[in-house]
């Protein structure tokens, strides 16, 4: 029997399955065990772990722990995160392209009323996720813990909160992408970007209000959704600004 150590420094522990939820959780197991293994077996994802050290010597996910290891396991953020290969500096290196599981709706269509390029479908099984997010190289997103934990997701993340707005925030947060957002480029519905398009030729579709009262239109490239600037929009611009820090909202 092989004993070892892991630390999880916070907020990780807070993730573990165990009771006591300590950040020095002592494991037993027999034969030879990668530290990815043990820590996604303690419920820990891979993706959400930024670095591994063993007395100060950077470690990868396939190392062998050994008998008396104490492995100290950092939680990954922008400016931590030297396993995925996601970030240099603190900023993504790969496109902020997203995929979410069937629960996160929500936050697809927030995210895609910010700019960013959101896959979602409420018909997305977890196989399906899991190839997708590989084939197309985009980040997955989930509550999912399991779904994270298999071998092929190399970039992911896992949503801890269930309110909308501390979910966007946590993507934001996550992968330093508050400053890329540009606000209604993309359909929430469908994810296609939007083009600008002459009120006449759209004219037929529009209630009697909207056609009185608005000039400026868009229409989405694939499902042909109409949008235009009504009150809603200042709603929403409301809700970012009490949502984001102070200053990162001024050119909204």
């Amino acid at each position: 029997m092989t004993v070892a150590y892991i630390y999880f420094h916070h907020p990780l522990h807070e993730l573990l399955r165990a009771r006591d939820r300590e950040p020095l959780q002592r494991i037993e197991f027999k034969g030879q065990q990668t530290i990815k293994h043990l820590a996604e077996s303690l419920g820990i994802p891979h993706t959400e772990i930024g670095q591994i050290k063993i007395a100060g010597t950077h470690l990868g996910f396939g190392y062998i722990m050994k008998n008396g290891d104490t492995v100290e396991i950092f939680p990954a953020s922008a400016e931590n995160d030297h396993l995925s290969d996601m970030f240099e500096h603190g900023r993504l290196v790969i496109p902020a392209r997203f995929i979410l599981d069937n629960h996160l709706g929500r936050l697809a269509s927030d995210m895609r009323m910010l700019g960013f390029d959101a896959d979602f479908s409420n018909h997305f099984q977890d196989t399906q996720l899991a190839e997708k997010a590989i084939q197309t190289g985009r980040i997955l997103l989930t509550r999912d813990r399991q779904l994270l934990m298999r071998k092929m997701i190399r970039f992911g993340y896992l949503v801890r909160s269930l309110d909308p707005d501390q979910q966007l925030l946590e993507i934001l947060n996550r992968f330093n992408i508050t400053s890329d957002i540009n606000l209604f480029q993309r359909c929430t519905r469908c994810n296609h970007t939007l083009e600008p398009v002459e009120k006449q030729e759209i004219e037929h579709r529009l209630e009697p209000l909207t056609k009185i009262y608005f000039f400026d239109f868009h229409i989405c490239a694939g499902c042909e959704q109409i949008y235009w600037t009504g009150s809603h929009v200042t709603k929403i611009k409301k809700r970012l600004v009490d949502l984001l820090p102070q200053g990162i909202t001024d050119d909204i």
